[in-house]
């Protein structure tokens, strides 16, 4: 079964100085809006404390600060061992949620917080959650999911962050286990298919041979979009994300990639909704989620192309 990948959520466009644009032929990702489409309502509350996802049929608390106060990671896997032994609102499969999973729940068209709009969740902290996924960058850290923003980055596990959370299984695939051969040649042309997303990524990592601004990136994919005849595009930055091998680092790709010119941060065609003038960057090397301002020749382009994926419009 392929890896989903999620809507970002994202309906409005914007230029490099962060002011909303008309969406049509800006080849950003509220244009396209590539992913599985959101079920309406998402959220539906059981029994006053629990939250059912009804995208992914994932369980959370209503009460996103149920602790009360942050703690380091360690702490947060004995607290998740109380819940279960303690059978917590009726349940014992309590956990900590996976990077994944606790990523799911990110609205990249809304900020502080990144959640989608209408949530049932009380009592969010804007700040760092922890996730039970390990870094592979770093020995002894963690994943973290900035709630504020959307931002993925790891952090020391003696570090304090809060908890959320979660029980049941998703109805869909968040993580797909890898193939062994991961990447195959696309049929329709220049291209390598994903085998754990369906998705088609340009066979050279570094489109262009230097790093470009925002704009310039979107303005060269469209140029080859145009020049081969095939549906090239910015990748949204949930899409570069389904890329990252969370067993790996540096880069943070399967260790069999085929890729050439492989760099360390890439921009997304998915615009920070917390501040416009930047956008959704991956870091993968490190396999992290972050923010690069538009204006600066710091990132570079990854074209990539649908496959067989369901449109949220």
């Amino acid at each position: 079964m392929q890896r989903a990948i999620l809507w970002s959520g994202q309906r409005r466009c914007y230029d490099a100085a962060g002011r909303q644009t008309a969406c049509e032929g800006s080849g950003q990702d509220a244009e396209f809006r590539p992913g599985l489409a959101l079920p309406s309502p998402r959220f539906v509350v059981q029994d006053e404390d629990i939250v059912l996802d009804q995208l992914t049929g994932l369980l959370w608390l209503r009460n996103a600060d149920f602790f009360d106060f942050p703690m380091q990671w360690q702490e947060a896997e004995a607290r998740i061992q109380e819940m279960r032994a303690e059978e917590a609102f009726g349940r014992s499969d309590w956990r900590m949620p996976t990077r994944q999973e606790l990523r799911s729940l990110v609205d990249h068209g809304a900020s502080r917080p990144a959640l989608p709009e209408g949530h049932p969740f009380t009592n969010i902290f804007l700040g760092w959650y922890w996730t039970s996924t390990d870094a592979a960058i770093a020995p002894g850290y963690a994943w973290r999911l900035q709630i504020e923003g959307g931002r993925m980055f790891f952090g020391n596990k003696a570090e304090e962050s809060f908890l959320w959370p979660v029980a049941g299984e998703s109805r869909i695939t968040l993580q797909a286990s890898t193939p062994k051969e991961r990447f195959s040649q696309a049929q329709d042309g220049p291209g390598l298919v994903d085998g754990c997303t369906g998705l088609i990524w340009y066979p050279q990592a570094s489109f262009s041979p230097r790093p470009l601004s925002w704009q310039d990136a979107l303005d060269q994919v469209a140029a080859l979009r145009q020049g081969s005849g095939l549906p090239w595009r910015m990748a949204t930055i949930n899409e570069l994300e389904s890329l990252v091998d969370l067993r790996r680092h540096s880069p943070a790709l399967s260790s069999d990639h085929p890729f050439t010119g492989v760099q360390e941060g890439y921009w997304s065609s998915t615009t920070s909704f917390y501040e416009p003038s930047w956008s959704y960057v991956l870091y993968l090397h490190k396999g992290a989620v972050g923010v690069g301002f538009k204006a600066n020749r710091d990132f570079y382009l990854w074209p990539v192309r649908q496959a067989a994926v369901v449109s949220a419009g």
